[in-house]
């Protein structure tokens, strides 16, 4: 599936873009956010980052001035805007998550159903892999990691079977067959599920191996630090740990007022058109006067 910015609407009209303004898409993805602020300024700029450094190619194929692309995690955003001499942004814009060139690419192994290596690192060329991660870790860290970052019930379960594998030199080393073992593990006789049995698994692994939430938790922190008076931070997540994170951060800063009293959803028709955005939240806060 080609990239499809969700919520693109709202998140143009939450950021109430400035023309001259300057703004960043902490999350530059496909990119089809960064075009739709960029259709909104003239004069103005966008600072668009992204922790895969293959994105850095969609980046340059916009081929717009306005457009500077930094290869970043946005945990490091106070340090992007320091290196280029930005003391205030007007808006800052995370959509959070997996995109969709990632988690098409076989090679990423971040889908339950196309067979590759388990990878899942959003920069393949830094930190640890899932396997990596499935090898090494304990049983205890293993069962925290399913049941902090997957809310799996069945988090002891599985890490206790993966570690007996392990011992017995058989653990599955590719996404396939490894989504396979766990579904062995959890699935409930008669019992059909609406998702994947082994997606939570494969969440909880994504979040583990690439930090997310405390990497989230900086970011927001450090775009809320660069906002001007009246600037905009704008996030779009898809799982409950994500938009928590999001959550808390617009009702505990006292430096913000919450937009968003409840988050913003998809409209049936961008669902249909676009599945994945079926469990889009977007949240916004504003920068206070001092």
């Amino acid at each position: 599936m080609s990239h499809i910015p969700v919520l693109e609407r709202a998140a143009l009209v939450y950021l109430a873009i400035q023309p001259r303004g300057t703004y960043v898409d902490a999350t530059f993805g496909g990119g089809g956010h960064s075009r739709a602020i960029l259709s909104r300024l003239h004069g103005g700029r966008l600072i668009a980052i992204d922790t895969d450094p293959e994105a850095a190619v969609r980046a340059a194929a916009i081929g717009d001035p306005a457009l500077e692309f930094v290869h970043a995690n946005f945990r490091e955003l106070a340090q992007v805007l320091a290196q280029r001499g930005i003391a205030q942004v007007d808006g800052v814009l995370f959509d959070l998550g997996v995109s969709s060139m990632q988690f098409d690419d076989p090679r990423r192994g971040f889908s339950l159903s196309k067979t590759a290596p388990l990878d899942m690192r959003m920069n393949r060329y830094a930190g640890r892999s899932a396997y990596d991660v499935l090898t090494t870790a304990s049983e205890h860290e293993l069962a925290e990691i399913f049941y902090a970052f997957g809310e799996e019930r069945a988090a002891r379960r599985v890490a206790r079977a993966i570690v007996t594998r392990r011992r017995s030199g058989s653990l599955p080393t590719t996404t396939t067959d490894f989504a396979r073992f766990v579904a062995g593990v959890v699935q409930r006789q008669g019992h059909r599920e609406r998702l994947h049995p082994a997606t939570r698994i494969f969440q909880a692994l994504r979040i583990a191996v690439n930090d997310e939430l405390d990497a989230l938790a900086e970011g927001l922190s450090a775009a809320v630090d660069s906002l001007r008076e009246g600037g905009r931070v704008v996030a779009i997540s898809f799982h409950s740990l994500e938009d928590r994170v999001v959550k808390r951060m617009l009702r505990n800063d006292d430096r913000l007022e919450e937009l968003t009293k409840k988050p913003i959803r998809p409209e049936p028709d961008e669902i249909a058109g676009n599945p994945r955005a079926r469990s889009a939240k977007l949240r916004a806060g504003e920068r206070r006067s001092s």
